[in-house]
């Protein structure tokens, strides 16, 4: 199977990834972020670096999802390709951090991509406030997001709403704010239970885990 873990920027979904990978016995696959060569470069020039950077993620994305569609293991993905075309890159053309050009051609490299892998079994999103997703950069402390702007955040925020809102596939959606999943058991118990239900057709009590596809 593959299971994806989506949100925006200090959500926390490399700590769920872990937590996951580490219940479950599943294979976690990481974004490319710490060896990334564009990184620095984007936050201090978007305008400049932006579809360098697009272009990097999304083939190291599509990558990773044709080694996902070929092996046989579970794995547990941090970020969706999908992230990439549909929420990262049309809030920099929105924004005038992308040309007109360089977008069209973004999306249709995607749109061919897409064309040959299939959704993921499982999309877990968390859902998050900017403040809440401001305190946890803050608190990671990587000095090339020091320089991120409030309305960049925001733009992303509305965008992942706006796709989780059309997204057809199997979805489990955490509420970042108020389900500490990395630092309280039973928040994290919650989100098993659930992953459980979807994929296992395993039913907890509804006092665990809340009404609907939201914990």
């Amino acid at each position: 199977m593959h299971i994806a873990i989506a949100g925006n920027i200090g959500c926390g979904k490399t700590t769920l990834t872990n937590m996951l990978a580490k219940h479950y016995g599943w294979t976690p696959r990481f974004e490319s972020v710490e060896y990334n060569p564009y990184l620095e470069d984007f936050y201090a020039d978007m305008s400049r670096w932006s579809f360098n950077l697009q272009i990097y993620f999304l083939n190291k994305r599509f990558q990773d999802v044709v080694d996902i569609n070929k092996s046989d293991e579970t794995i547990i993905q941090d970020r969706t390709i999908y992230e990439d075309a549909r929420i990262f890159a049309p809030n920099l053309y929105e924004q005038g951090n992308m040309s007109e050009r360089d977008f069209k051609n973004y999306c249709d490299l995607f749109d061919l991509m897409m064309s040959l892998v299939k959704m993921p079994d499982l999309l877990i999103y968390i859902r998050s406030s900017i403040p809440n997703l401001v305190a946890q950069i803050q608190k990671r402390g990587r000095e090339y997001e020091a320089s991120m702007r409030i309305d960049y955040l925001q733009g992303l925020n509305d965008k992942y709403e706006k796709w989780i809102s059309e997204y057809k596939g199997r979805l489990l959606i955490v509420d970042g704010d108020t389900c500490k999943f990395a630092n309280n058991p039973e928040d994290f118990r919650t989100i098993t239970d659930r992953i459980d239900a979807e994929l296992f057709g395993l039913f907890p009590f509804e006092a665990e885990t809340g009404v609907g596809r939201e914990v």
